[in-house]
């Protein structure tokens, strides 16, 4: 049990371990989806390949889509993007860097599901059983046989309990060809996969590691900006609601006390503190205003207040900020010969 909670802990941690977790589990599901599936080849012709194409195809598109969708940061990917330029200007870079971290992560279980798909084959020969060379596999010269016969009679090799062509060609070697290439198939995409997972964490350092520094921290600024934002609009709110409340029940015990009702009054003995946490906003349209104004323009990422601000919120980039040198001493000294 301490295991459990020492792994769990460790994904909420920070956002990008949380999202490896969520991507490891839905991993997990897909495999275990699919063991569960119940693969009925229709065993036609004409439907064969449309049903084993959907079933490879269909299920890792859903499951990326379910990838961006379990992701907090499409959200706030969606808002950085669409927000107005404002005293903050926005990194292409960054940009680029949150929507590829994401499709990263959203690709695992996709992956995953093709991997386990082509490696039990059951879809590749559902699809691909009328194209089966019956010249060089079975008996391609039967009599009394037309083209569109032999179709039909191919299209049933995956349902091995009405297929009825053993003299055309068997049952078993048919199923055995074509899993056999599924299986090549499914090995070189793992391979794939992983030589471009190790292209890609072993190669990008050597390339851009200051420009990808830069892309990862800004990013996780963003995420923890807006986490700091949520929980002081959420601690605003709290501290407005409770002085309304405060403010609603003294008026009625001024009304019960105008009425001749002699009620015990007690002050609350954070009142005060409630009405600091309000930084002055006190009233619906200046909290509107100033959430309006954090998404036209946010305030610039600089913290010395002699800059001055700029377009993009950067002044002086690539140069240290200047301060105000302090005066210089002079000291005098006197000699004399004696």
């Amino acid at each position: 049990m301490d295991k459990f909670r020492m792994i769990f802990q460790f994904f909420q941690s920070n956002q990008e371990s949380f999202m490896n977790g969520i991507c490891g589990i839905m991993a997990l599901a897909s495999t275990q989806m699919y063991s569960a599936f119940d693969f009925n080849c229709p065993c036609l012709p004409h439907y064969n390949l449309a049903y084993g194409l959907g079933i490879l195809l269909v299920p890792p598109f859903i499951l990326f889509l379910l990838g961006f969708v379990l992701n907090n940061n499409i959200s706030m990917l969606a808002e950085e993007w669409r927000r107005p330029r404002g005293r903050r200007g926005k990194d292409a870079a960054v940009l680029r860097y949150m929507f590829c971290s994401m499709a990263q992560r959203a690709m695992i279980a996709p992956a995953v599901w093709l991997s386990v798909t082509l490696l039990d084959g059951k879809c590749i020969t559902c699809a691909f059983c009328t194209s089966v060379p019956v010249g060089s596999l079975g008996n391609a010269s039967h009599p009394r046989l037309s083209q569109g016969e032999i179709q039909r009679l191919l299209a049933r090799i995956p349902c091995k309990d009405i297929y009825t062509g053993q003299q055309l060609i068997a049952n078993e070697v048919a199923v055995r060809y074509l899993r056999c290439i599924s299986q090549a198939l499914g090995w070189c995409f793992v391979l794939l996969m992983t030589t471009l997972a190790f292209l890609v964490r072993s190669l990008r350092p050597c390339f851009s590691q200051a420009a990808f520094l830069k892309s990862r921290y800004w990013s996780h600024y963003i995420d923890i900006e807006r986490k700091l934002f949520d929980e002081t609009c959420a601690e605003h709110a709290r501290s407005f609601a409770k002085v309304c409340i405060q403010q609603f029940f003294e008026s009625m015990s001024k009304d019960l006390v105008a009425t001749h009702c002699h009620l015990p009054r007690k002050a609350p003995a954070d009142a005060g503190e409630a009405a600091e946490k309000l930084l002055g906003i006190t009233d619906q349209g200046t909290m509107n205003m100033a959430l309006k104004s954090w998404h036209r323009c946010k305030p610039p990422l600089h913290l010395h207040p002699p800059a001055l601000p700029t377009g993009n919120g950067w002044a002086g980039e690539g140069q240290p900020p200047s301060h105000p040198s302090a005066p210089r001493r002079e000291t005098a000294a006197y000699y004399s010969w004696v």
